[in-house]
């Protein structure tokens, strides 16, 4: 990978690691739903030129919409909100990458060797030894919302794998339109103050939706989208990893996390085994060398 392609792949890695702190930032003060839908209105304002029909891809672009949209980001905000810390945040997000896997065995008939089994069981293993962590143990909730979340995530991954023809852009319009008018209305039927919140907000608490829309989704999606033009999957894929480390330095360095024995080899055995599943082995060297 050219240096210049490195840079935008950290550039991609920092922008959502960031979107963690940023996200518990939004959740301290904003409840999930309307913080996650404040996030999706953003967007969508800024996306509204490539909102578009497509022809005979409609109804997966809007089922994508909904499990994307509505389901995974409220489920992570909502974790993110109920958690102690960061870093665990972090890593039990990327469990989507195993739960893909899985659900790319169930519905698309897709192989699994042995290697990748063993990174799923080592990655798994991981998230139940940091669920040990007390700082953990006294928010499971979280960590079920997290893992809640990934798990669609993953199951949006396996809709997105079936989906051709679209520009990224177009599908995220579609996906923000999607969760705008849902996550409002579940916001209206079960969180209050809504009004207050945006009332009393400051410019850090105003900006969080902000960031999250124009940083996580605009810099981060972008970026990958057109690193995967330029390289194969299995050399930018495994970048991406990055993402879940920086979380971890950034949540101890902005929000005053501590790294314990118990989360720290969680995290590692986590990362480890999700390496172990992204990189093809065909691509090991060629990701390595890059």
């Amino acid at each position: 990978m050219r240096p210049g392609d490195l840079l935008l792949a950290l550039l991609a890695n920092i922008a959502w690691a960031f979107n963690f702190i940023v996200g518990k930032v939004g959740v301290t003060h904003f409840q999930p739903f309307l913080f996650t839908s404040l996030r999706f209105a953003i967007l969508l304002l800024i996306l509204l030129p490539f909102l578009r029909r497509v022809p005979n891809r409609m109804a997966d672009i809007l089922a994508i919409g909904l499990v994307l949209g509505v389901l995974h980001f409220s489920l992570i905000f909502a974790g993110l909100e109920a958690s102690g810390d960061i870093a665990s945040v972090a890593i039990a997000s990327q469990l989507y990458v195993p739960f893909s896997a899985v659900l790319a065995l169930l519905l698309l008939g897709e192989r699994l060797d042995t290697r990748r089994l063993s990174g799923i069981a080592l990655a798994f293993g991981g998230v139940l030894v940091i669920g040990f962590d007390p700082v953990v143990f006294q928010h499971l909730d979280a960590l079920l919302l997290i893992s809640a979340g990934a798990m669609a995530m993953a199951f949006a991954t396996i809709q997105m794998r079936r989906l051709r023809g679209v520009s990224v852009f177009t599908l995220q319009a579609w996906i923000a339109l999607c969760a705008t008018p849902t996550l409002a209305l579940l916001s209206l039927l079960f969180e209050q103050g809504q009004w207050a919140a945006l009332r009393t907000a400051n410019v850090q608490e105003l900006a969080a939706p902000i960031y999250s829309a124009l940083g996580a989704s605009l810099i981060g999606h972008g970026i990958i989208y057109y690193l995967l033009g330029r390289y194969p999957v299995g050399v930018t894929t495994p970048l991406m990893l990055l993402t879940p480390v920086l979380a971890v330095v950034f949540g101890v360095l902005f929000w005053g996390d501590i790294l314990s024995w118990k989360l720290s080899l969680g995290g590692i055995m986590t990362l480890a085994g999700i390496a172990t599943i992204n990189i093809p082995r065909s691509n090991r060297n060629n990701a390595h060398s890059s």
